[in-house]
């Protein structure tokens, strides 16, 4: 078996392991960014088994420049879908906001006010 059969290459920009919906991004960045173990990974994520956990992060650390292009698109593209959605957010969100905000005051105006 090749380390390739065990992704399947949607676009440039989306692979994901075979049978799941899960990206590639979503296990490198676990081991990367939040320094989890392989185990801790499979654990998190049900649908995947420890080998493909595994077959991730070889395929990671054979191709290291093609996927750290690939991770750094990825983290871009999800700054930007952040910022736009804090720039236009959605009716839900403008009212959770507003929740927030009313149990922020309240909290801190119970933390002033003597009993």
């Amino acid at each position: 078996m090749q380390l390739e059969d065990y992704f399947n290459f949607l676009a440039p920009n989306d692979i994901r392991l075979k049978g799941t919906r899960v990206g590639i991004e979503t296990i490198l960045y676990d081991f990367i960014h939040r320094a989890r173990t392989p185990e801790e990974i499979a654990q998190t994520y049900p649908s995947l088994t420890l080998e493909q956990v595994y077959a991730t992060i070889l395929y990671y650390l054979h191709n290291k420049e093609a996927v750290s292009k690939y991770l750094a698109d990825w983290l871009e593209w999800n700054h930007q879908q952040v910022k736009a959605q804090h720039l236009n957010p959605s009716p839900t969100a403008i009212r959770m906001r507003k929740l927030r905000a009313e149990q922020r005051k309240k909290k801190k105006n119970a933390q002033v006010s003597p009993r």
